[in-house]
């Protein structure tokens, strides 16, 4: 019995450990978007983003609109281009300030859940180099230069994980006078193989330009 508590636990041990060097080597693999950090108010980070690049669909499921993206990032474009894939992920809902879900998603006319997601593309690519998607249901756009207030977290990403982020998020911009531009959104950095404890989420949302 000894024996075979002892393989168990050392079994464990090897897959927890091969856990963590997966998660390890995926998060200095991944390529960021970059930014500059302005400064930090109660852990609520103002940054600045440059012009970036990104690849977006609505689709019924997240498991949808991630499948799409990734055809699109594996070669589904006009120049059949593989592009590797950067950090993070982001979704979106109009709903998101009123009802602070998870995931940002809204109601089209037909009464249907529809869920925006969009990938960033590499640095390299510019809105005239970044090939054209081939699905009809994928989209390329630009985001100019913006400030954005940001609310880092860890583990998986619930309703009611993001719901308290985000309520924290938006009273802190409140104590502040900083006024939220647009609704938040959900950034995940990490692929679905990543230990929990070692995700990085946020809760960003777009705020007016500081001087």
């Amino acid at each position: 019995m000894r024996s075979v508590t002892k393989t168990i636990l050392i079994g464990g041990g090897v897959a927890l450990a091969g856990w963590v060097g997966w998660g390890i080597y995926s998060i200095k693999k991944a390529k960021s978007v970059p930014y500059e950090q302005l400064r930090t108010v109660n852990d609520t980070e103002i940054r600045r983003y440059p012009q970036t690049v990104l690849v977006e669909t609505t689709a019924p499921t997240q498991r949808i609109a991630f499948q799409r993206l990734f055809r699109y990032i594996s070669g589904a474009n006009q120049g059949n281009e593989s592009t590797s894939m950067t950090a993070p992920v982001e979704t979106q809902s109009r709903d998101s300030i009123a009802m602070t879900t998870p995931v940002r998603s809204e109601a089209t006319e037909t009464g249907a859940e529809t869920i925006r997601m969009a990938f960033y593309l590499p640095s390299e690519y510019t809105p005239e180099t970044a090939p054209e998607p081939t699905e009809p249901d994928v989209r390329l756009i630009t985001e100019p230069q913006k400030t954005v207030a940001v609310d880092q977290f860890s583990w998986y990403a619930p309703e009611w994980r993001v719901t308290r982020r985000t309520q924290k998020l938006l009273s802190t911009l409140e104590g502040e006078d900083i006024e939220p531009e647009e609704d938040p959104y959900l950034l995940r950095y990490n692929d679905p193989w990543t230990p929990p404890f070692m995700r990085r989420n946020e809760v960003a949302v777009e705020v007016v330009e500081e001087d």
